[in-house]
């Protein structure tokens, strides 16, 4: 582990004022290397139980692949790629048994021991990159109110509010093989802020706000804060949401 900070770290997940939750997250310590943490969020989709079951593979699927993992002799790029694509299978899979189409977004980050970052999605579920209250990076939903952006037909501020701000390009258990999008970050510094997290919570807030929220608040003060925040925009309206934090605190001394 490089010297200088420690992992402190919570997810939150609610249902929303939805009936059913169709999120879903994980957050997982390697079993063998210590400083080896994957954080996994994915939003299922497909009705009641096709959103479910999506989702539920997403799970599955990046427990297993992850606990065969070794960070030392194995590319971090290439496991995620393959919970994407192998996600991707098993939800059109049970898609012939179940009535419903199952899809389901994913936002997938691995930090190595050695405080490299890798991270992946597919869909419009999000992964945020602070340093300190201050935006890094995010990743670019696969919608297509974000190809509007991209094209200056629209700012951010109007696509979260736009009719169609729901419908996505690119997800896992669709016709075409999901979008893949990599990111690399070579080391990781205290101070730094890293939240995957769905639809349901990033709708809310802007970069600047979750940014202040994330640098002041602990993980689980946060994420209880944000959800909470995010219920009451919603003002009975809302989505599932869910989200993973990792923060990287200074050491002392």
């Amino acid at each position: 582990m490089t010297k200088g900070y420690r992992l402190t770290a919570s997810t939150g997940i609610h249902k929303g004022d939805r009936e059913y939750q169709q999120d879903q997250i994980a957050l997982i310590a390697h079993p063998r290397a210590s400083g080896c943490v994957l954080g996994v969020v994915a939003d299922g989709m497909g009705g009641r139980s096709g959103g479910r079951k999506a989702s539920d593979q997403v799970m599955l699927t990046a427990k297993q692949l992850f606990e065969r993992y070794s960070p030392i002799t194995d590319d971090a790029a290439t496991l995620l790629k393959q919970i994407v694509s192998e996600s991707h299978i098993v939800i059109k899979l049970t898609a012939i048994s179940a009535e419903q189409e199952p899809h389901s977004t994913v936002a997938c980050f691995l930090i190595n021991p050695n405080g490299e970052c890798h991270w992946i999605h597919a869909g419009d579920s999000r992964i945020y990159h602070f340093h300190g209250p201050k935006l890094v990076r995010r990743t670019m939903d696969h919608s297509y109110v974000q190809t509007l952006v991209d094209r200056g037909e629209l700012t951010d501020e109007e696509a979260n509010v736009h009719p169609q701000s729901n419908i996505l390009i690119g997800c896992l258990g669709a016709e075409e093989d999901p979008p893949q999008t990599l990111h690399f970050i070579p080391q990781l510094q205290p101070g730094d802020v890293l939240m995957a997290c769905t639809d349901g919570l990033w709708h809310y807030f802007t970069n600047n706000e979750l940014g202040s929220v994330l640098a002041a608040l602990s993980p689980r003060e946060a994420s209880e804060f944000l959800i909470d925040k995010a219920r009451q925009r919603a003002r009975g309206g809302g989505d599932n949401l869910s989200l993973v934090i990792v923060k990287l605190e200074p050491l002392e001394g």
